[in-house]
């Protein structure tokens, strides 16, 4: 039995690579669905992927969801029907996307963005999930409780939470606010890693869909934003995080046949991808081995 599926993104030509270095996990990465590709480039992603993955995503391109102009609003919302439907030609079973930046500020911005999901679970598959990233920053929408009355509104069975674990990490420590990583990753204990991974499962359903990757901030005036390093290079740190994982997916899922399917996605720079990838599973399952 596979305790999680484990991967990272690739397009149709690194797929063979990917799978060589037995990753179980491909995600089809957000520029290929939104540039101009044909069908034909999805029908083969689809065939190539299913002979080696046991899970394919895909990831959504960098649109906001909300925008506050309509001429915006229809544009890209038409772009992630799109990529929905590239991501059934290339046999995604999971949707994922961010909802980027507030835009009105007020309970707009929560029912436009229900009115999107809709529509994409629409378009989906019907048994396609649809994942919605937790944001780093509470200037952008996807927090906790906004995910899950949207999960009210499209159906829990459709739409989950997709942890990219420093962004929680950002959220909740406050590193969002005040650019102080060091401090913040003092904060980042075992503990600390459950408690969000319990979070995650009350907003799952059928996938426990996780993702990292190490980050360091910077400011744009009273902006912190975040860029991803490779794994060794930035922050929260691995171990305590590799510790938690390890513990919560055997003790609190698989021991208990909790009804998830659970992944966990490298999403760091493309250039150390494939050796962070392998470093990754591997902190996590040295872990792992110690409560089977």
């Amino acid at each position: 039995m596979i305790l999680f599926d484990w991967g990272t993104y690739n397009g149709l030509t690194k797929l063979s690579t990917a799978a060589t270095l037995g990753m179980k996990l491909t995600e089809i990465p957000p520029h290929d669905l939104s540039r101009r590709k044909p069908d034909e480039y999805f029908e083969n992603y689809k065939q190539l992927a299913k002979e080696a993955f046991t899970t394919i995503t895909a990831h959504g391109p960098y649109y906001n969801v909300v925008s506050t102009s309509k001429a915006v609003q229809e544009t890209t919302t038409r772009a992630f029907l799109i990529a929905v439907q590239r991501a059934k030609l290339a046999g995604a079973q999971i949707f994922n996307l961010h909802l980027g930046w507030r835009a009105y500020m007020d309970r707009r911005d929560i029912e436009v963005a229900g009115d999107v999901l809709k529509k994409l679970a629409e378009e989906a598959f019907p048994d396609m999930v649809i994942s919605v990233e937790v944001p780093y920053t509470r200037r952008m929408l996807g927090l906790w409780d906004e995910i899950r009355e949207l999960r009210s509104v499209v159906g829990e069975d459709r739409l989950i939470v997709s942890v990219q674990l420093e962004n929680v990490w950002m959220l909740e420590t406050g590193a969002s606010e005040t650019g102080v990583f060091e401090g913040a990753n003092s904060q980042a204990t075992i503990d600390f890693w459950k408690d969000m991974l319990r979070r995650t499962v009350e907003l799952s359903s059928g996938y426990l869909s996780l993702r990292f990757s190490q980050v360091i901030g910077f400011a744009i005036g009273r902006r912190i934003l975040k860029k991803r390093v490779p794994l060794g290079k930035g922050y929260p740190d691995l171990e305590p995080l590799a510790q938690a994982m390890a513990e919560f997916m055997v003790k609190e899922v698989r021991e208990k046949q909790v009804p998830l399917k659970m992944h966990l996605i490298y999403t760091g720079p493309t250039d150390t991808k494939y050796r962070d990838t392998i470093t990754l599973y591997a902190e996590v399952m040295k872990q792992a081995v110690k409560h089977l």
